[in-house]
């Protein structure tokens, strides 16, 4: 197997001659700018990391160091490697009890030629115990003990995530169980799961699900995913919050006269009575009909609508000539008890 030659002084940025306290100096700097937590999801900076940390872990070993340099006049930067005869049966202790970085955290050139590590890889999460923002600099050890220069891995909670959840307005009114396909990263597999829908749920509500976001990293726990509510348009009611609203057509005659109409409600058809009179736009309330729940449940409104389209048949329309001529005729006749000129 050939593998590409890694340059760890230059990898490091220091000196073929450079000092175990130079190189020392030199990985911690470039290891707390490339620190994962201080770059999360910057996977440039994940794959500094692992090489600033296996250049420190072959130059900071003076074996695995004086093996490395006997191979630089015979190997240059960019060509294939073969690992020489005799390093076979030559074997190291590996530092670092962090998570993998892969199948080892070192790269192929690294095993091919210092031989695998037995998962031991690279720690990446915080400096010191208690995370980048209180480690301390100075002083001999500034990393604390243990890993590769004394990095500690912490359990971390993984990412939370949010997904549109879609609803129907029914849906959302009665709640219930309500199984959803989540669509994975890149080249994984959909997701299904079987979502509890509180009843009378509003638009734009999110719902939790514990988790059900990323993975954790190093034993922490997952993260959360968060279903945001989108419902659907209705053919028949509209949204205001948490009322709904209902129009109810009336012809002229009903709305002048009175009528009682049956109305649907989320919950099934109930009858109304309209008083005689009634104008366009005027709303009656049917109470705990919307959405919500307990003292915050909303109400339907069910409003007045006046249709005055073209009579249907010209006995209709005859009928309503007749209507205005009386209207006319009324509005025209003198109050009883006036003088008339």
């Amino acid at each position: 197997m050939s593998v590409e030659y890694k340059d760890y002084y230059k990898i490091l940025g220091v000196a073929k001659t450079a000092t175990k306290e130079e190189i020392t100096k030199a990985y911690k700097k470039l290891a707390r700018k490339h620190h994962p937590d201080l770059n999360q999801g910057d996977k440039k900076s994940e794959e500094q990391f692992k090489e600033i940390n296996e250049a420190h872990e072959v130059l900071k070993d003076p074996e695995k160091r004086k093996m490395y340099d006997q191979l630089g006049p015979n190997w240059q930067h960019g060509q294939n490697f073969q690992r020489p005869q005799g390093f076979e049966n030559m074997h190291f202790n590996f530092g670092g009890s962090g998570a993998d970085f892969g199948s080892s955290g070192f790269s192929d050139f690294f095993e091919t030629v210092f031989g695998r590590s037995g998962g031991g890889g690279f720690s990446a999460a915080s400096f010191g115990g208690g995370g980048f923002g209180g480690s301390s600099f100075g002083g001999a050890n500034p990393f604390g003990g243990g890993g590769f220069g004394g990095f500690s891995q912490q359990p971390r909670k993984g990412r939370d995530v949010e997904a549109k959840l879609s609803l129907t307005l029914e849906e959302a009114f009665h709640g219930g169980k309500k199984a959803i396909t989540l669509s994975g990263a890149p080249g994984s597999a959909p997701r299904s799961l079987e979502v509890t829908i509180p009843e009378g749920v509003k638009n734009g509500a999110r719902i939790r699900l514990a988790g059900q976001g990323d993975p954790g990293m190093s034993g922490g726990p997952a993260g959360d995913m968060y279903l945001k509510v989108a419902l659907h348009t209705h053919p028949h009611f509209h949204l205001d919050d948490t009322d709904i609203i209902y129009d109810l057509h009336l012809s002229p005659w009903d709305a002048a006269l009175g009528v009682t109409a049956t109305v649907p409600t989320l919950s099934g058809k109930v009858e109304i009575k309209v008083a005689p009179g009634a104008g366009s736009g005027k709303k009656l309330r049917l109470r705990g009909k919307g959405l919500g729940s307990g003292k915050s449940k909303g109400d339907q409104f069910v409003r007045i609508a006046i249709d005055v389209s073209e009579p249907a048949t010209p006995e209709i329309k005859k009928q309503w000539e007749k209507l205005r001529e009386l209207s006319r005729n009324k509005a025209e006749a003198p109050e009883a008890g006036s003088n008339s000129v």
